[in-house]
């Protein structure tokens, strides 16, 4: 056989491994009950002998159906936000929780998250889209949780210079019906720099810039969850972008200031 028809053969059978792949994907139905009943048992008996134990049910039952999930989630970014990064490698938070700092000394979270981030940023640097599922809740989102002070100051200022466009998508019907009120910590005063009379004063304090919709936890086992995360994702995404273009912004900047610091010193 000639060389071509081996390559294009090759191309053909890689090509039907991912159409396979997409499609086991587009097939998923939730997670199975016994993710619901791990995390309740998982509640009071949150220590590393019992969890070690159960160690493989947390991998069948939660990481794995979140993996292929975090999968799905990315082959539909590619149609409505090709910008976000959906990668199990970086997307998936670990269940081992960060004691060294807190009273809590429990050592797993009782919860399965994700994040999305922006392509290009840290996912906690930058604006991403969420979910999380409990015993609680399912939880799905976006928005931007910690930015440092120089992407908050990016933020305000794109608010201050873009306010209508800015309060056209917080009112825009289908993201109102969905998230309601823009959620986030806020200052009591005013930031330095910014006028108390400006229209969108009330935002400019904010240091959290978040949406949310809260489902019943049961959701997480049911063929509707991914739909409805990837609705809640597409009516989400123009918020994240506005946010986007400040924090790439003030990266940027960053950037250019570490690399006229760097050429200074080798004068």
């Amino acid at each position: 056989m000639a060389r071509g028809s081996l390559a294009r053969l090759g191309w053909a059978r890689l090509s039907m491994v991912r159409e396979r792949r997409i499609m086991q994907r587009e097939k998923f139905k939730g997670f199975p009950p016994q993710a619901l009943r791990f995390f309740s048992d998982l509640k009071r008996h949150n220590n590393r002998p019992w969890f070690q134990a159960r160690k493989d049910i947390y991998e069948k039952a939660v990481k794995e159906p979140m993996v292929e999930m975090i999968l799905s989630v990315g082959e539909a970014l590619r149609r409505f936000a090709p910008e976000m990064v959906a990668d199990p490698r970086s997307s998936l938070y670990r269940i081992y929780r960060d004691t060294r700092f807190s009273r809590d000394k429990t050592p797993y979270k009782t919860q399965v998250a994700a994040v999305f981030p922006v392509r290009g940023l840290h996912k906690h640097a930058g604006p991403g889209l969420y979910f999380h599922f409990s015993t609680e809740e399912v939880l799905i989102g976006g928005g931007i949780y910690m930015p440092d002070p120089k992407t908050l100051r990016a933020i305000r200022e794109e608010i201050a210079a873009s306010p209508r466009r800015f309060f056209s998508i917080l009112q825009e019907r289908r993201f109102r019906s969905i998230f309601g009120e823009l959620e986030g910590e806020a200052l009591r005063s005013m930031p330095k720099g910014f006028s108390g009379n400006h229209p969108a004063a009330e935002y400019l304090k904010y240091k959290q810039f978040l949406f949310a919709k809260v489902f019943p936890p049961r959701l997480a086992l049911s063929s509707r969850l991914l739909p409805t995360v990837l609705d809640c994702f597409e009516k989400g995404m123009p918020l994240v972008r506005f946010l986007k273009k400040p924090a790439l912004r003030s990266l940027s900047s960053y950037s250019d200031q570490k690399f006229l610091r760097s050429a200074s010193l080798l004068r």
